[in-house]
């Protein structure tokens, strides 16, 4: 079973400091996500001027300070995506960023990328999803503030344009920063899958802890996203709502154990229990001397755990009324 597919939310994290994104995808590699992500925005492509900022953006950012300007400081340039990937090169991690516009796709894709993640936001823009569609690349689609019939329609439309629908990823998502527990939905996963049975299902967590995308590893995901940071304290709109380089190694590990634990599904002794059988099963044993030819009933064979096995006391029926072949000491394992 091919493992989960770890991605490590840096987003805007890095505060439009190189120094801070590199140190962001020394943490993912440390930590062993497969891939640390980044977003791809130009801010006069992305809002207009009058654009609010979200509320939780409100409340982590300077309040004077407009959408745009806020989107602004945290742009990535060319050559600053070019340096990022050669870090992650030399860290031997993955490189992925988020494009916001078909100008900042078509980017990503003349750099390599042959991976493109369409964010929640691009769900019902037709025309950026024709675009992402024709670039010839794999796609993960979060699903964050949608329908079903939205997501329906956003993956025809990618489907039309030229996406193979086996090259499809769905995340589900929910874009609230952070996301209440009680509205994560984990069960739409399943909902996701029914309804796309071609694309692989996964999760975009925005939860406050690391159990929402380790439970999604054990209802299948198969991509898990989670925003991450070098520290909550830090100023940024996302940096309160991402988990620290701690939380990140955590939340790893509980995903590779978790799809360990996940097993075949076949119900039968694991190799690590096999020989707790002799130790914990009972077995039919003299509960007193009897001697040979000596009928064997529940007065003087009984079941207890010898230790080195026997004859199951399934066989019980079987075994009670005949008579004994030889000579039994008191607790000697009864033969027939």
């Amino acid at each position: 079973m091919r493992k989960v597919f770890i991605i490590a939310e840096a987003g805007v994290n890095h505060n439009g400091d190189m120094e801070i994104a590199k140190e962001l995808i020394d943490v993912a590699a440390a930590a062993g996500a497969d891939a640390v992500k980044f977003q791809t925005f130009k801010a006069e492509r992305l809002v207009t001027e009058q654009a609010q900022k979200a509320t939780y953006q409100k409340a982590t950012t300077q309040a004077s300070e407009s959408q745009l300007e806020m989107l602004k400081r945290l742009e990535l340039d060319t050559t600053a995506h070019e340096l990022l990937m050669t870090h992650c090169a030399q860290k031997k991690i993955a490189f992925l960023s988020t494009p916001f516009d078909e100008q900042s796709a078509d980017m990503l894709v003349s750099m390599g990328l042959g991976i493109i993640k369409l964010p929640s936001g691009e769900i019902t823009n037709l025309p950026y999803l024709r675009h992402a569609g024709k670039l010839g690349k794999k796609i993960i689609l979060s699903t964050g503030m949608s329908t079903l019939e939205e997501v329906g329609d956003a993956v025809t439309a990618l489907e039309k344009a030229g996406a193979q629908t086996g090259d499809i990823t769905i995340l589900h998502c929910n874009t609230q920063y952070p996301t209440p527990y009680e509205h994560a939905n984990l069960r739409a996963m399943g909902t996701l899958q029914e309804a796309f049975p071609d694309c692989e299902i996964g999760f975009s967590d925005h939860t406050p802890g690391i159990e929402c995308p380790i439970a999604a590893a054990a209802l299948g995901a198969k991509v898990i996203e989670k925003h991450f940071t070098l520290d909550r304290t830090m100023d940024g709109p996302d940096h309160k709502a991402s988990i620290e380089p701690d939380e990140l190694k955590a939340l790893v590990q509980g995903v590779r154990n978790i799809e360990s634990a996940m097993g075949s599904g076949r119900k039968e002794p694991s190799p690590s229990e096999r020989d707790n059988i002799m130790i914990a099963r009972k077995f039919l044993v003299a509960l007193r001397s009897i001697a040979k030819g000596e009928q064997l009933t529940p007065e003087n064979t009984g079941c207890r755990r010898t230790g080195s096995g026997g004859i199951s006391p399934m066989r019980w029926d079987e075994v009670l009324g005949t008579g004994a072949i030889r000579d039994f000491d008191q607790g000697e394992g009864i033969e027939i």
